[in-house]
């Protein structure tokens, strides 16, 4: 054996192998995407739509590191901390990559000793997940988020963040949705009328939270058996979490709620709530809005109201997967968290909203599959073209005239192209004008302008060219 592996290796060696040529493997990290032209065309369509709402409703901007101090996420998300992704320590500081954008934003608050802010931010966040990329989810993904940070009287904050999200989800015409919201001091109160401790509020809260993708079966057994909280209290808890619908009747109903309305937290969060929904009906957007004692959301630091908004089922061919999109926006009142960054314990409460690009985006990539519809990459007005030969500086003369006037063109990269090529590339590209320069024009101190889709040719004046093509690609 080992003389024909000798034998063999000889043979190689003569062939020349690849030595030396390390072999990659091509692929991105596992939870991570590329996204290529047509996909940003996209996603820039529709991040230009949530960065004008939260522009409509008075927002600044900001941005944070993308590493923070390792303590600033420690102990602020509950059980999903151990998703947090911690660097290695490159000497002197333990870091981790962010898990969100609130802990960031409560820091900052705290560090600048700012008391009011309305902001906006978007940016990347990571989170060691078990990714489900078909339904957006991601380790690296975005997060939009608007919050308001400061003290001002209850429940109109927190409305205009309900109000956001419904402009958001309406505005990008995703189909159906709802919004769901609850108050984790009815959540609080009712888990301590059904006889859960105290320690274990938190551990039973992410249980609960669950309800949207489990059967109440399981979040029960996983309570009792997992969790050790006991089956009479399970049941009592099922008896509140399967409640949701009409606001006004469900609100009353609990208020007269024999348990319910000794516990001081429960009164407060239900008088809360009612307060919300007068506001939300003068901004006519309750039909949109169900109050349901099931939602919980997991994360450690909400003290007041917290909602999500849920795409519903779409009944339509095309479309079947998007039965598991799920949640697309969340959010809630954080009135604690800054205060646990501030040396004094400066409480500045806030309330905010997290919108979730990536599922939005995996929709709306399905259905711009589904529907066939052309996507233009690039924004280009007008291709510089010749019609004859030995124009290559004639071209490259307009097309920085036009440049310079801020003008978006192209022209091809050949000294000689024939003309057929250049409208081919127009068709292909969504390019909606070719301005032609040709011998006779020059002499006539014009430039045939062809309308693409229409294949009508005028001439117009050198001078009045850059008018035109304003005139004749300003969107409507």
């Amino acid at each position: 054996i080992a003389k024909e592996v000798a034998k063999l290796l000889e043979m190689k060696a003569q062939l020349g192998g690849d030595e030396g040529k390390p072999k990659f493997v091509l692929k991105t990290p596992k939870g991570t995407r590329d996204y290529g032209p047509k996909q940003m065309a996209i996603r820039e369509r529709v991040f230009s739509a949530i960065i004008s709402c939260f522009k409509r409703h008075g927002a600044e901007v900001i941005d944070t590191p993308v590493f923070e101090l390792k303590e600033t996420l420690t102990g602020k998300y509950g059980e999903d901390s151990k998703l947090i992704y911690d660097l290695k320590d490159q000497g002197g500081e333990l870091l981790s990559l962010r898990y969100d954008l609130t802990v960031p934003f409560a820091r900052y608050l705290a560090m600048n000793k700012v008391n009011n802010m309305k902001r906006y931010h978007i940016a990347k966040v990571y989170r060691r997940d078990n990714p489900a990329t078909t339904r957006g989810r991601y380790r690296e993904f975005y997060q939009c988020d608007f919050d308001i940070a400061g003290q001002f009287d209850p429940m109109i904050p927190d409305a205009e963040c309900l109000k956001i999200v419904h402009e958001i989800l309406s505005d990008l015409q995703l189909g159906d949705f709802v919004i769901k919201v609850n108050d984790r001091r009815i959540l609080d109160g009712m888990f301590a009328v059904c006889g859960v401790p105290d320690s274990k509020f938190r551990t039973i809260c992410s249980s609960v939270d669950k309800l949207d993708k489990v059967p109440w079966d399981e979040v029960r057994s996983e309570m009792v058996g997992e969790k050790g909280l006991s089956p009479e209290a399970a049941d009592r808890i099922g008896e509140y979490v399967q409640l949701h619908g009409e606001h006004w009747g469900l609100i009353e109903r609990l208020l007269q709620d024999p348990k319910l309305s000794q516990n001081k937290l429960a009164k407060e969060g239900l008088g809360d709530m009612k307060l919300l929904f007068e506001y939300l009906t003068l901004f006519g957007i309750t039909g949109k809005i169900s109050f349901d004692l099931s939602l919980a959301r997991g994360l450690d630091y909400y003290t007041g109201v917290i909602f999500e908004a849920v795409l519903l089922q779409q009944e339509n061919e095309h479309v079947e997967e998007l039965v598991g999109v799920g949640s697309v926006a969340g959010g809630g009142r954080y009135d604690g968290l800054v205060g646990m960054f501030d040396p004094k314990g400066r409480k500045v409460p806030c309330v905010g909203v997290s919108i979730g690009i990536e599922r939005i985006f995996s929709i709306l990539e399905q259905k711009l599959e589904a529907s066939e519809e052309k996507i233009r990459t690039t924004e280009t007005q007008v291709l510089v073209a010749s019609a004859q030969k030995k124009l290559l500086e004639e071209r490259l003369r307009l097309i920085s005239e036009l440049w310079d006037a801020g003008i978006k063109a192209e022209m091809l990269y050949k000294k000689n192209p024939k003309l057929l090529n250049q409208l081919q590339y127009c068709e292909d590209t969504g390019i909606p004008l070719v301005a032609i320069v040709g011998e006779q024009e020059l002499k006539d101190g014009v430039v045939k302008l062809r309308i693409v889709a229409t294949r009508e040719e005028v001439n117009i004046r050198r001078e009045s060219l850059v008018e035109e093509i304003r005139t004749r690609t300003s969107q409507p």
